[in-house]
């Protein structure tokens, strides 16, 4: 708790811009340095509506930035692999996401910057509506269906 509020409160002063790219529409979300991301990161950007709600409901949850439409939820690289993200989301790979004034307003107080993909991916579906679907990357399923 002594530590998030402690960057919080030094938050402004450390935190990166995030780096633009060649395509200036987009810019990657910067993680604090003091994260391991060793899994790669890609973002799941919730309308601002939902963002909140998210926030008090999840098990465990790592980076979130936001910006006046979106709240972008860091998870590992291929978090959309067999995930049928309700339309209302985007997903963005390597957390390149549109161009906006993002600022980071949740520092988890581990040093892992993911939030898990399946509890957020469940409650995405719960708050907008949707039916959560897996859709099969073509193998063969593991467990056969009745």
């Amino acid at each position: 708790m002594l530590k998030s509020a402690m960057y919080q409160l030094f938050a402004a002063r450390h935190l990166t811009r995030p780096a633009r790219t060649a395509d200036t529409d987009t810019v990657r979300l910067s993680l604090p340095p003091s994260l391991s991301a060793n899994l790669g990161c890609d973002a799941v950007g919730v309308p601002s509506q939902h963002g909140l709600q998210l926030l008090t409901h999840l098990p465990r949850i790592g980076c979130v930035f936001a910006d006046t439409d979106r709240w972008w939820w860091i998870v590992p690289a291929g978090s959309d692999l067999d995930l049928d993200w309700p339309a209302q989301t985007s997903y963005a790979t390597g957390a390149y996401v549109p161009a906006a004034q993002h600022r980071l307003i949740h520092h988890p107080d581990t040093r892992t910057p993911y939030t898990p993909p399946i509890p957020l991916f469940l409650m995405v579906c719960q708050l907008t509506g949707v039916q959560p679907s897996w859709a099969p990357s073509g193998g063969t399923p593991v467990v056969s269906t009745p």
